[in-house]
């Protein structure tokens, strides 16, 4: 049944963005575990992100995600999980984003294995949270840490998160500050926006791409990492070699 829903529900989107000359495919029974190469079977010209959207319920993921899809604002949704799949061509490279739009219960006092094994599949992450309501902006700071506990015994470098402080529209009902916004992210060193998904698509753009330059650095970073770690045991080995080779002619 659930299947069905999902299925119903990505043809409707689907010609949406047939509409608007955006190519998207929308992969509703790949399992985040199983994933393709991050340079696109093997392509180097081609760079695939993985990036969960998480947060509250009822704080515009989805119309966030949306909106970046097709550029259009939809208000209203159903309890529907999804992962899309958008390509661009950005800076003369195509670029892949893989979009996983969560509607699993979030607060820190789950512990659902299925939502640790979508932490793992992330390359980046967006927490959003509404400038109206504290609660939710309560939810992204136990996030922020369960992602680095997630990530950080296999993940030599802090993984990559932007901060949303969305329904900026709803200014007038605000209940969190702009600063205390900055200021969580600058403590829990991630970027930060506040925008409308409702009335602007160029915040919604600027924290998709500002997310993509932060996987992009932290592969670099890891890469670099690996290759002194690599230089480093064959220097050990070497090392090594020559000990026992003395030891050896010693005896």
């Amino acid at each position: 049944m659930v299947q069905e829903q999902v299925l119903a529900v990505s043809v409707h989107w689907l010609s949406w963005i047939a509409g608007h000359r955006v190519e998207m495919v929308v992969r509703v029974n790949q399992r985040p575990g199983h994933q393709r190469s991050r340079t696109m079977d093997g392509n180097p010209h081609k760079f695939e992100a993985n990036i969960a959207l998480l947060g509250a319920e009822n704080v515009g993921k989805s119309a966030l995600t949306v909106r970046f899809l097709t550029r259009r604002f939809i208000g209203e949704y159903g309890d529907i999980e999804s992962i899309y799949t958008h390509c661009d061509m950005i800076d003369g490279r195509e670029i892949c984003f893989n979009i996983w739009d969560s509607v699993c219960p979030q607060n820190e006092g789950i512990a659902d294995h299925n939502i640790n094994k979508r932490l793992q599949w992330a390359d980046g992450f967006i927490l959003v949270y509404s400038i109206c309501d504290r609660a939710s902006f309560a939810v992204v700071e136990q996030q922020v840490q369960r992602i680095r506990r997630a990530k950080g015994i296999k993940c030599p470098v802090a993984p990559p998160i932007i901060i949303v402080g969305n329904k900026r529209d709803l200014r007038h009902r605000r209940t969190v500050s702009s600063e205390e916004g900055r200021l969580l992210a600058l403590a829990a060193d991630c970027g930060f926006f506040e925008i409308s998904a409702a009335e602007n698509y160029h915040g919604v753009l600027l924290a998709f791409h500002g997310l993509l330059d932060l996987i992009r650095e932290t592969r670099a970073l890891k890469k670099g990492a690996a290759g002194i770690k690599g230089i480093v045991r064959s220097v050990t080995a070497v090392f090594g070699r020559k000990r026992n080779d003395a030891k050896d002619t010693q005896d």
